[in-house]
Parts: C-alpha cells; sequence; structure tokens
C-alpha cells in the first residue's frame, strides 16, 4: 500500500501519520510497514537539537498504526478509527536518527469484540529498535 492507499484506511494526515508504506498486510492479523526518517520531521527541532533523535513514543505510535491498518482493513472495522489504551513491556533497544528506514512489523494477538492487544517490533535494517504490547480499542466510524 502507498500513501494514497494508507490514508484510505487511517484517519492520520500529517504531521501525525507516520507510516510511509505498508509492505505486508494480512487483514486482522498482522502488517508490516515502513517509516523513512527524514532530517526534515517535525520532531528533530527539539529532540534533540545538534543530535537529533526520534522519540520512542512516536515509534510506538508508529507500530500502533501499521497495527491499526492491519485491523481497521476488517470489513468489519472499516470506517472506524483505532485508539490507543495502553503500552505494556516496551523496551528500547537502538536510537532512531536521520536517514534511517524503520521497518515496522505489528501483529494483532488478541482481539475480543472492539479491543484487543497487538505486539510491535521496529527494526533499522536487521537491527531491533524498539518493542511492545500495544492496546487497542476500536472506535466508532469517522467522517
Amino acid at each position: 500500500m502507498d500513501l494514497t492507499a494508507i490514508q484510505k484506511v487511517l484517519p492520520h494526515r500529517y504531521p501525525f501519520l507516520l507510516v510511509d508504506r505498508i509492505l505486508t498486510l494480512e487483514a486482522g492479523r498482522r502488517a508490516v510497514g515502513q517509516k523513512n526518517v527524514s532530517g526534515n520531521e517535525w520532531y528533530f527541532s527539539g529532540h534533540f537539537p545538534g543530535q537529533p533523535v526520534m522519540p520512542g513514543v512516536l515509534i510506538m505510535e508508529a507500530l500502533a498504526q501499521v497495527g491499526a491498518v492491519a485491523l481497521l482493513s476488517l470489513p468489519e472495522f472499516q470506517g472506524r478509527v483505532a485508539l490507543f489504551g495502553g503500552m505494556d513491556g516496551v523496551r528500547f533497544r537502538r536510537q532512531v536518527v536521520p536517514g534511517d528506514v524503520l521497518r515496522l512489523e505489528t501483529e494483532i494477538v488478541k482481539l475480543k469484540g472492539r479491543v484487543g492487544k497487538g505486539y510491535g517490533r521496529a527494526f533499522v535494517g536487521e537491527e531491533l529498535a524498539a518493542e511492545g504490547e500495544l492496546l487497542f480499542a476500536v472506535g466508532e466510524k469517522t467522517e
């Protein structure tokens, strides 16, 4: 999926759409996405001047967005929004800096009704940058 196709599934827009491409999609099960980390990202001006590092919470948000693409691709959830409910066991293993390409892998591990749990892993090359459990709820239809 390219950016245009992603925007048909997710309600996020610049500057908060943190996924550039979906490489693999198994609706309701898992998705693999990509984020090209540019030195022009809005958050680098303050995090940190002279030593830009992508905030860990935004890496987790990018993983959640990839999981939301998998979830919202199910017919029963199309046109809805996935809401973040929490994170557990999150670990940051490597800094993500301008020029990195993040591979974002999120699996839906539990779904009961409109709430569930996913597990996300972010990689730069083959190196694990971040991982953790993502809790979510599916909201009402968006306009």
